[in-house]
C-alpha cells in the first residue's frame, strides 16, 4: 500500500443556504412580513483526514450529518467553501445512480451514455457491454426505453455500469438496497472483489452491520464534524451509544 494518501481533506468546510419556505407562495408573504427566507449553515466544518490507497472507509452519522456532502466533495460535484480537498485517481461514484440516464433511450443506449459520462471510451464500453448487461440481468429488456423500466431495473442497470468503470476510488452512498436480496448479495460480492483488487472504497450506510463487515476504518460525523475516526468497531460502538442516548 502506498504511503501517499489518495484522498486528503485539510480543514474543509462547506456552507449551504437553507431556504425555510419551500414554495414561492410561502416565500413572498414571509418576505413582505420582514422574515428571512432562510439561513446559512455549515454542512461540514473543519474536516481534516486522509485516506490511503486500498482502504475501505465507512462514513456514518445521522441524517443531515454531512455524509453525502463529503462524498460529493470527493467526487468533485461541489467545491469546499474553505479548506482543501485533494483527490488523486479516477472516481466511480455510486451516489445518484442513473443520474445521466435519458428516459427515451434504450437500456443499451443509456449504457453508452452513462459509461461515457463516467469516463469510459467507446472501445472500453464495447468490451464491457456483455458483462454489464449480464450483471444487470436485463438482457430481455436491454433494447427497450428505460422509461418503461421499473425502479429496480433502472437502478440495477445504473449499478452495473458504475462498477464496470475502471476506477481507483469507489464512492458508495446507500446503494445496497438495489434490487432483491439475491441481487444485493451479488452486489456485495462484486464490491468485495473490487476491494481485494485494491480499489479505495468510501462507504456510506445506515446499516452498521454492513459497515462493520465491509470496512476496517470508520469516520463518524455529527453536525458536519468528525466525532471519531477509528477502527470500525470503536467508531460504531461510539455512534450506537450516542443514538441510544438521544
Amino acid at each position: 500500500m502506498s504511503s501517499k494518501p489518495i484522498i486528503t481533506f485539510t480543514q474543509v468546510g462547506k456552507l449551504f443556504y437553507r431556504q425555510e419556505q419551500r414554495t414561492m407562495k410561502e416565500l413572498l408573504p414571509a418576505l413582505f412580513r420582514g422574515k428571512k427566507g432562510g439561513a446559512w449553515f455549515w454542512a461540514l466544518k473543519n474536516l481534516t483526514f486522509s485516506i490511503q490507497p486500498g482502504e475501505s472507509v465507512g462514513i456514518i452519522g445521522k441524517n443531515g450529518a454531512g455524509k453525502s456532502t463529503l462524498l460529493k466533495l470527493i467526487a468533485g460535484v461541489t467545491s469546499p467553501t474553505e479548506g482543501k480537498v485533494f483527490v488523486q485517481g479516477k472516481i466511480s461514484p455510486l451516489i445518484e445512480l442513473g443520474a445521466g440516464f435519458h428516459p427515451e433511450l434504450t437500456g443499451r443506449e443509456n449504457i453508452y451514455l452513462n459509461a461515457a459520462i463516467l469516463g469510459m471510451n467507446r472501445h472500453e464500453i464495447d468490451a464491457f457491454l456483455p458483462a454489464i448487461i449480464d450483471f444487470a440481468e436485463l438482457s430481455e429488456f436491454i433494447d427497450s426505453p428505460v422509461k418503461h423500466y421499473s425502479s429496480g431495473m433502472y437502478l440495477r442497470l445504473a449499478f452495473a455500469v458504475a462498477i464496470h468503470v475502471k476506477a481507483e476510488i469507489l464512492l458508495i452512498d446507500e446503494i445496497l438496497a438495489v434490487g432483491d436480496e439475491a441481487f444485493q448479495l451479488k452486489c456485495l460480492k462484486k464490491l468485495t472483489q473490487l476491494k481485494q483488487q485494491g480499489v479505495t472504497i468510501i462507504f456510506v450506510s445506515h446499516n452498521m452491520q454492513s459497515v462493520l463487515d465491509f470496512c476496517e476504518r470508520v469516520i463518524y460525523l455529527q453536525e458536519g464534524r468528525v466525532v471519531i475516526d477509528s477502527t470500525s468497531h470503536a467508531a460504531i460502538t461510539h455512534y450506537t451509544k450516542d443514538v441510544t442516548r438521544s
